[in-house]
């Protein structure tokens, strides 16, 4: 009887893992019918031709061709003078472009910091402030920053000031969305003594969850100035000022050489800027757990 019953068993069990195994078989083929599908659709709306790119990739390498300058082996240092004429202007531009990306990250953080803690579901006092903060901060990083610097240069005129304005309300709400999933998987144990010793909601998040979260909110506001100094370049080619705007220039007047030139400045100083940010973000991360174990 005991070795029917196990028999008996041992067929349910195939019977389940061979339904389950139908299932999902069924599953992954649905969804790669509807993947197959949406990749088709895009190809169709985006006009994707394999023979028009090929075609175009020539055309690619001839531009890229004309703008790299003539450096002779004779000469190097003042063939890449010549080609770096306007450095003193373009570096001014750059640190335009480079504070443009700093004042909104900065600007941006703050209004993350003020409402991130209304955003997370297991802080918020209320679900109205909930409610209002999450959907705030899903309108500010809906909206890409070239709409936004679209509106501001016409309300306050062409200049860094616009571009600070639509970095600092875009990244506002990316932030924010980060600080808040940050503050949901804080740890609730500070919080729950604070609270039954009688704090308010503001003591609670300034003694209990700010000390904890601060570490990875200065990691994230790093992130987001890198991202942010790129953003500022490409706002300059739509009125926000910058190196953006001066390569916006070049382009239109086929002045080649300043375009690789203006390009590469760019290039090299983003990637400081990134290997700066990396090695902060790295030592705030690698602190947050030592303080922790304190």
């Amino acid at each position: 009887m005991a070795a029917i019953a196990g028999d008996a068993a041992v067929a349910r069990f195939e019977e389940r893992h061979r339904a389950l195994r139908r299932r999902k078989a069924l599953t992954t083929a649905i969804g790669t019918v509807l993947f197959a599908a949406a990749f088709l659709a895009s190809a169709i709306v985006g006009e994707l031709d394999p023979a028009r790119l090929a075609a175009g990739v020539p055309n690619i390498l001839d531009y890229v061709h004309r703008t790299l300058p003539a450096i002779s082996a004779r000469q190097p240092l003042t063939d890449i003078g010549e080609w770096y004429w306007a450095i003193d202007v373009w570096l001014l531009l750059m640190l335009d472009t480079v504070l443009m990306g700093l004042v909104g990250t900065l600007a941006g953080a703050g209004v993350a910091l003020l409402f991130c803690f209304h955003a997370a579901a297991n802080l918020a006092p209320n679900r109205w402030s909930f409610w209002v903060a999450r959907r705030g901060f899903e309108f500010a990083r809906t909206v890409p920053e070239l709409v936004f610097v679209l509106i501001f240069v016409f309300a306050f005129g062409p200049g860094p000031f616009a571009g600070v304005v639509a970095i600092a309300i875009h990244y506002a709400g990316a932030l924010g969305k980060l600080f808040a999933e940050v503050n949901e998987n804080a740890d609730p144990r500070p919080i729950e003594a604070l609270a039954a010793a009688g704090a308010g909601w503001s003591e609670t998040m300034r003694f209990a969850v700010l000390p904890q979260v601060l570490p990875n909110f200065l990691s994230y506001g790093l992130l987001r100035f890198e991202i942010n100094v790129r953003a500022a370049s490409v706002l300059g080619i739509v009125g926000a000022g910058g190196i953006g705007e001066e390569l916006y220039l070049v382009v239109r007047r086929f002045i080649y050489p300043d375009i690789s030139a203006i390009v590469l400045l760019i290039l090299v100083t983003v990637a400081l800027i990134d290997m700066g940010c990396e090695r902060l973000r790295h030592s705030l991360i690698e602190a947050g757990p030592a303080r922790a174990t304190r």
